[in-house]
């Protein structure tokens, strides 16, 4: 996932917003996950916009995507007004309204912008956890945002959505807890990864691993491994666009200079230029050890093992909700055959899904920007789901 920020043409900012803290799983309760192991006390990073509604109908579950965190919408400070990673999509006026809905986003477990991971304190030493973290998964994830969700009162989501990483977990919430999600917007996903992308993460990984300030994962008393960190959102970053959107943006020419120079210390072209830029932007912000967990959590995402003993189709014969299915034509890193055949086996169980690829130029990371189909579409399917969450709520006598 880059960091693209920006405003969307139409609608309006949510304005100031607050990241805000929850803590469960406290000691002798904790969070046992996939691995084996347990956990707690846990701590939940997350962001809320909009106001839930007396019957607690409206809540959107926004997930997000590799490196992102709780910030979707909004600005922090007017000192700092860079907006959230999905300002374009979430507003007043913005396909996900806030004059509407509820929408609550938050930081994965094992991430580094303010729930808990390596880079964490373990209560049973004082120390930052390291690699005695224990491995998550996609389903840990899952499982915690659960608790944060009934937390806040809510007894079923109106929708979840997300894209690339964000896309496995609104998979993992539909066939996970059926009950709890009306409808589910996988974005530029898959359920699992192909061994390209395994590739790619691995050698990140590696790259990460070979800098020896990593230390074995025990570096936060001492400089953190920001060259073999770089390099990995290097590699990462080159997955998240196309042939062509290099090409417009980069082609071959040089940077700041007028022939190449016949020397490795300097970056002769742009798009050598961009990635180490990318690469040192990234350093600045993310935990080297929580980018190893969080890769190796979507490397192991594999929603028919997990839920359906080898089968997609019988994985989504779990799934309760309605779905609305997206990929990008440019998309390599999830490429649209994947996604096509999620949507065949939600049609196999009778599910009502709508399916577009997305004509886009950009690569994988078009679901993070402005594109007027994606957005008419995602507005539509919202306003539906609302209207029968309304539906069902006078049915039952619930409504006001």
């Amino acid at each position: 996932m880059s960091e693209y920020t920006g405003h969307a043409p139409s609608g309006t900012s949510v304005g100031r917003v607050e990241k805000r803290f929850f803590t469960f799983a406290v000691p002798p309760h904790p969070l046992d996950v996939d691995s084996g192991r347990s956990l707690g006390p846990v701590t939940l990073a997350y962001e809320t916009y909009g106001k839930l509604d007396e019957q607690a109908t409206n809540a959107v579950l926004v997930l997000h995507a590799l490196t992102g965190d709780s910030h979707a919408a909004g600005y922090y400070d007017t000192a700092d007004a860079k907006p959230g990673w999905w300002d374009i999509m979430i507003g007043p006026g913005k396909p996900i309204d806030t004059d509407r809905y509820f929408v609550i986003c938050s930081n994965v477990i094992g991430g580094c912008m303010g729930s808990t991971g390596p880079s964490s304190t373990d209560p049973d030493t004082g120390k930052p956890y390291g690699l005695t973290f224990p491995v998550i998964t996609i389903g840990d994830m899952v499982r915690a945002q659960k608790e944060l969700v009934e937390h806040l009162g809510i007894k079923k989501l109106l929708c979840a959505i997300g894209g690339s990483m964000g896309g496995m977990q609104v998979l993992e919430w539909a066939v996970r807890y059926p009950d709890m999600v009306r409808a589910a917007v996988p974005l530029a996903t898959t359920t699992k990864h192909s061994a390209l992308a395994i590739a790619f993460n691995e050698v990140a990984r590696q790259a990460i691993m070979a800098d020896p300030k990593w230390n074995c994962g025990d570096y936060y008393e001492n400089d953190k491994p920001g060259h073999g960190l770089a390099v990995a959102r290097m590699i990462g970053h080159i997955t998240y666009l196309s042939d062509e959107a290099m090409r417009q943006k980069f082609d071959r020419r040089l940077q700041d200079r007028c022939e190449i120079s016949f020397a490795f210390d300097v970056a002769d072209f742009q798009v050598e230029s961009y990635l180490r830029y990318q690469g040192q932007k990234f350093v600045d912000r993310f935990d080297a050890n929580s980018f190893l967990y969080v890769t190796k959590a979507a490397d192991y995402f594999n929603l028919e093992a997990a839920h359906g003993d080898g089968s997609v189709v019988a994985a989504f014969a779990k799934a309760r909700c309605r779905f609305l299915v997206a990929s990008f034509s440019s998309d390599w890193l999830y490429p649209t055959y994947q996604s096509r055949a999620m949507v065949q086996a939600m049609k196999k169980n009778g599910l009502d899904v709508s399916f577009v690829e997305i004509e886009a130029k950009w690569g994988h990371d078009a679901f993070l920007l402005p594109n007027a189909r994606l957005s008419g579409m995602i507005d539509r399917f919202l306003d539906r789901a609302a209207v029968d969450a309304a539906k069902e709520a006078k049915e039952s006598g619930h409504a006001l």
